[in-house]
């Protein structure tokens, strides 16, 4: 990935991953707008990273994500990435879930997991096909991989997500648009709630660790236990999420 001189829109960041990558972004002179949905907290960003351009904006709701499309092309029609990075984990037992009255808390997590990130992707990948470089990065998961058994929709919209990834890739395989993804483990963030992701990966090696790919031109970066899960055979899988299911099941019960 060209790694200066863009115009860089990140979705979800006004916080973790997402402001870690801006700060990188920033730090390697591009012009950067995050979008995020309470305003106090992109307030908090912008006052770590003053040249931070700031939109309130709920990528679940399909108007503001049209909203927030018109207003970035109008207003810096030089943008020309595109990364897909909000997203949501809730974790639950299917069979306490109330799907029939509670249908809307777990619909949440798919409107901002899987049909912002689409829709994005197909609002942007036509204006920047146009441009002389340009790229779309989204924000997966090695759960894609190997689903994490207690957050089953989770880990579901991220296996759709890296579907997508890999068809817009060759969709736009012939355009200006790279395509990439970014998978990564478990990082120390507050993704879920708080206090759910302490022993994943330091978000600042994380995140080095992701633009260090970048920098190689990888397609697909993975980050520390997430690598391997990138290309395990099915029966490695199998064992893989068996595992993890019986250590965390009684988290849920």
């Amino acid at each position: 990935m060209k790694l200066s001189g863009n115009t860089i829109l990140i979705t979800g960041g006004s916080a973790g991953i997402g402001l870690a990558f801006a700060e990188r972004f920033i730090k390697a002179g591009n012009t950067v707008i995050v979008t995020g949905r309470r305003e106090s907290v992109l307030e908090n960003a912008k006052e770590k990273l003053p040249s931070l351009i700031t939109r309130v904006s709920d990528v679940s709701v399909k108007s503001e994500r049209v909203a927030l499309f018109d207003w970035v092309t109008a207003n810096h029609p030089e943008v020309n990435v595109l990364v897909n990075n909000a997203g949501i984990q809730q974790r639950f037992n299917v069979l306490k879930a109330d799907a029939k009255n509670n249908w809307s808390y777990f619909n949440q997590e798919i409107k901002t997991n899987i049909e912002a990130p689409f829709q994005l992707a197909m609002l942007f990948a036509p204006y920047f096909a146009t441009k002389e470089y340009a790229a779309i990065l989204n924000v997966t998961s090695g759960l894609a991989y190997t689903p994490f058994a207690i957050a089953p929709i989770y880990s579901a919209t991220k296996a759709a997500v890296h579907s997508f990834t890999m068809s817009l890739r060759h969709q736009l395989s012939e355009t200006s648009v790279e395509v990439i993804e970014v998978a990564p483990p478990a990082v120390n963030t507050d993704l879920g709630g708080t206090g759910l992701h302490v022993h994943g990966e330091p978000l600042e090696a994380f995140a080095d660790g992701i633009f260090e790919g970048l920098a190689e031109g990888k397609q697909e970066i993975g980050y520390g236990t997430s690598v391997a899960r990138l290309r395990m055979s099915r029966d490695e899988v199998d064992e893989h999420v068996a595992n993890m299911y019986k250590a965390t099941k009684n988290t849920i019960e």
